[in-house]
């Protein structure tokens, strides 16, 4: 069935909605939990919840690409799964090193691109930044950041090593650092100094 289809199939309330959704994307939401979550019984209920959080947003929201909507939710849901599991204990698994990684950004991209920017402008910079990578970085980059794979999962997509991967992501996290500095407003740099 076609997304515009389905889509319909939410807007207009027809409960058939959640089992075409399933269909075509139970698969691609679950890959997405696993990732996060690394747990069968946890993955499956983030992407029953993703379908219920797909009926409860449409409408009012009509997604542009249903399958981005759709990942965007589970993979929020599994890491708030992850958070509550693992709240009390230290997390020693895959995430706990994507969220290493990610914490070489946070005083850039959270403390001063939210205070001085606006959510889609942010949005804009990540894509434009994300453009400018050559195919195969964007892709390593995009796995490891939004589905959160593995190091030896993307190492082996791309055929080559696990370490040839991780100092691929570590200069294109430098990359990106610089570029949200150099495309701060001069009073955040000034702030900043």
């Amino acid at each position: 069935m076609d997304d515009r289809d389905i889509i319909a199939l939410f807007w207009n309330r027809d409960e058939s909605a959640i089992s075409a959704v399933s269909e075509k994307y139970n698969h691609y939401c679950w890959q997405i939990a696993w990732n996060i979550v690394g747990s069968r019984e946890d993955s499956e209920e983030c992407v029953n919840d993703t379908w219920l959080s797909a009926w409860t947003y449409m409408p009012p929201k009509r997604p542009a690409i249903l399958s981005a909507f759709l990942g965007k939710i589970t993979r929020g849901l599994a890491i708030d799964c992850l958070r509550r599991k693992y709240a009390a204990k230290r997390m020693d698994m895959h995430i706990a090193d994507v969220a290493g990684e990610v914490e070489t950004l946070a005083d850039v991209a959270v403390s001063t691109l939210d205070e001085y920017m606006e959510k889609q402008e942010l949005v804009q910079l990540l894509n434009t930044f994300l453009k400018s990578l050559p195919e195969i970085d964007r892709d390593i980059f995009i796995r490891r950041y939004w589905y959160m794979d593995g190091l030896k999962d993307i190492a082996k997509r791309h055929g080559c090593s696990v370490s040839k991967v991780k100092s691929n992501l570590f200069r294109n996290r430098r990359r990106l650092k610089k570029y949200l500095e150099n495309e701060q407003p001069q009073r955040v740099v000034q702030h900043c100094i």
